[in-house]
């Protein structure tokens, strides 16, 4: 397994830590790594956790490609938004346990689980696309308006409004925030429950609920493709 994303099976849950310089930039290569630890959680039926490192979950995007050309940063875009929808789709649940800050692609990680905890303290949570010069794409706004309360969404996606973790929570970025040494234990705690479920009715159960957004994120990404991020 790839070292920017790693993967620990223990007692029926996969832990997925991404790991890519001090904000965990989501680039080409880490992409590619989710999508091999996803197969992998798939085939040992496993919840999964997402998690990053202390501090953070993920700055977003990987500048480096974003700025390389126009073509490469939508071809990186494209890339993340059909990870996130394979995220709305995985058959078993996606728990993310965010350790800190969780920008742009970070925060939209959160928007594609079924279950996210965060962590108190001084960090900021949510879309930076308009205060850093970048139109929102297509898939984040239907994610965006899906996902989050309806009080908040357009303050997040228009205004670049940054959220701490339990405005967060208001929001509907997190479901739950609770101190830095109790995450992972959090985060463990809700996979036991969820063990409960029958992961035959909760695969079908969330393509019947999530038909219309993967619907509208399909076209979206498709949108996305020929109408640029400027």
């Amino acid at each position: 397994m790839t070292e920017l994303v790693s993967y620990q099976f223990d007692d029926g849950v996969a832990t997925l830590t991404l790991c890519n310089g001090k904000v965990n930039a989501i680039s080409n290569e880490v992409i590619a790594a989710f999508h091999v630890a996803l197969d992998r959680a798939l085939q040992d039926k496993a919840i999964v956790i997402i998690t990053g490192q202390a501090g953070i979950l993920s700055g977003g995007y990987d500048l480096k490609v974003m700025l390389s050309s126009p073509q490469n940063a939508i071809a990186l875009v494209t890339t993340g938004s059909q990870l996130a929808r394979r995220m709305l789709s995985h058959p078993y649940p996606i728990i993310v346990a965010c350790p800190g800050h969780a920008v742009a692609k970070g925060a939209f990680i959160l928007l594609s689980a079924d279950y996210r905890v965060g962590v108190e303290g001084p960090f900021m949570i949510g879309l930076n696309e308009v205060k850093i010069g970048m139109t929102m794409h297509h898939v984040g706004i239907e994610l965006a308006r899906d996902r989050l309360r309806k009080s908040a969404f357009q303050r997040a996606v228009i205004n670049a409004e940054m959220f701490d973790p339990q405005s967060a929570k208001e929001a509907g970025f997190l479901d739950a925030v609770v101190s830095a040494d109790e995450l992972m234990k959090a985060a463990l705690a809700m996979a036991q429950q969820l063990k409960a479920i029958n992961f035959t009715a909760h695969a079908a159960t969330k393509l019947k609920v999530r038909k219309k957004l993967l619907e509208t994120l399909d076209l979206a990404i498709e949108l996305d493709k020929t109408s640029g991020l400027a």
